[in-house]
């Protein structure tokens, strides 16, 4: 079993030599009576940085003694993680580009002459192309698959990958990376391990470096031979995923809900969040209606909506990510916990209702004091005519008793 517990030494010591004669033109490009040949002696060479590159010429011999001119170089190179030419004008003879070393190398170069002879006007040569295709190595069908990084809140990364179709007996997986503030690359510093796998690699915050290709490779080692390489280059601050939205609140205020809430916790700037708010409506017929709204005002953490008037409840959620201000790319966080309009902590009374609630209670209170008096009056005005109508019967039967016989007295006692 080949064990492969440091990066191969031969990838950093490995050339890629790919055309040292002079390529033959086709046509001549000449000015000032020479000829605007393109650059002699392309190499390009491999540090073992991960695919980045290293590119060297010389000056064409024919230009070598031109005096009052100014020579430069125009380099075009195929990205293929990009899909795309990238171009660059430089008076140096060597640059330093990403490739995928899993894809063919093309450079293409060509030679720039301004000259007081050509009074002031840029001559160009012709183009040339270099063409270096790796040849595969290792077990077929045993590179890994879905290579896969998160950068969670910028606090740390995680690379996750699964293994290839082919996988051999006593089959070991190794990741190394490199970024330019670095010397030399370096094995994952914490494996992910799965079903006693190895399956992704977790690199903290100060391991990492935004805004500069982060280059990476997982190879591998069996008892069948060395497992196929697999090359990746991103930029760390494309792949954030921030935390959940945390501290959601949910109020109506005179018929209008309000959503509130916190940044999500990490190192991702306040500044460099964007939010999409998700809600929920159930309507009195029982139909629910959903909508997303996508905020533009970055720095802000709220979020109001009229109320419909036949709604009966209203839920909302929400998530986050990086704006376009901040990275090219990005996740959305996961979303937050949903709270709705009758959620016990959330719910806030409006101004109406305590309105209505101070009427009620000084209505209740003036009724009560009418009521009392009421029937104080009342009370006062029976006890008066009981005492009037007992001192009249009083008078009545003194001259009745004054005026009968007295065997008659007993009926009117």
């Amino acid at each position: 079993m080949l064990l492969l517990n440091k990066f191969p030494a031969w990838l950093s010591a490995f050339a890629l030599l790919l055309l040292t004669q002079e390529p033959v033109s086709t046509s001549e490009v000449t000015a000032c009576g020479v000829a605007v040949d393109p650059p002699a002696n392309i190499e390009i060479t491999d540090p073992g940085f991960l695919g980045y590159l290293s590119i060297h010429w010389t000056q064409p011999a024919g230009l070598q003694n031109l005096t009052l001119c100014r020579v430069r170089y125009q380099l075009r190179y195929y990205d293929t993680y990009e899909e795309r030419w990238r171009s660059v004008r430089t008076v140096k003879l060597t640059y330093a580009a990403q490739f995928d070393l899993e894809k063919p190398v093309r450079v293409r170069i060509l030679t720039v002459l301004k000259c007081a002879c050509t009074n002031g006007t840029e001559v160009q040569g012709e183009e040339k192309e270099w063409v270096y295709t790796p040849e595969p190595t290792g077990v077929a069908g045993s590179r890994i698959r879905d290579f896969h990084c998160v950068y969670y809140g910028k606090e740390y990364m995680e690379c996750t990958w699964e293994s290839g179709p082919i996988q051999p007996p006593n089959s070991q997986h190794y990741l190394y990376y490199w970024h330019r503030e670095m010397d030399e690359t370096k094995e994952c510093p914490e494996y992910i391990i799965l079903s006693e796998d190895r399956r992704g690699c977790r690199f903290p915050r100060e391991s990492l470096l935004e805004f500069s290709k982060f280059n990476l490779c997982v190879n591998g080692s069996s008892s069948a031979g060395s497992l196929k390489m697999a090359y990746f280059s991103i930029e760390v601050q494309n792949h954030v995923k921030p935390a959940v939205v945390s501290s959601v609140h949910v109020s109506e205020i005179d018929g209008e809900l309000k959503l509130d809430w916190s940044p999500p916790s990490g190192q991702v700037p306040e500044h460099c969040l964007e939010y999409e708010v998700e809600s929920s409506t159930t309507m009195e017929n029982g139909k629910e209606k959903q909508e997303k709204m996508a905020l533009q005002n970055l720095e802000d953490t709220s979020y109001g909506v009229q109320r419909e008037v036949e709604s009966q409840k209203a839920c909302f959620r929400i998530r986050s990510n990086v704006n376009r201000y901040c990275a090219d790319g990005g996740f959305w966080s996961d979303w937050s916990q949903t709270k709705c309009t009758e959620d016990k902590e959330t719910q806030y009374i409006p101004k109406w209702t305590y309105l209505s609630l101070v009427g009620l209670l000084v209505i209740g209170i003036a009724g009560v004091i009418i009521l009392c008096l009421s029937l104080w009056s009342l009370k006062k005005l029976c006890i008066k005519k009981t005492n009037k109508k007992d001192a009249l019967y009083t008078l009545y039967k003194e001259k009745v008793n004054a005026t009968m016989p007295t065997i008659l007295s007993p009926i009117f006692k």
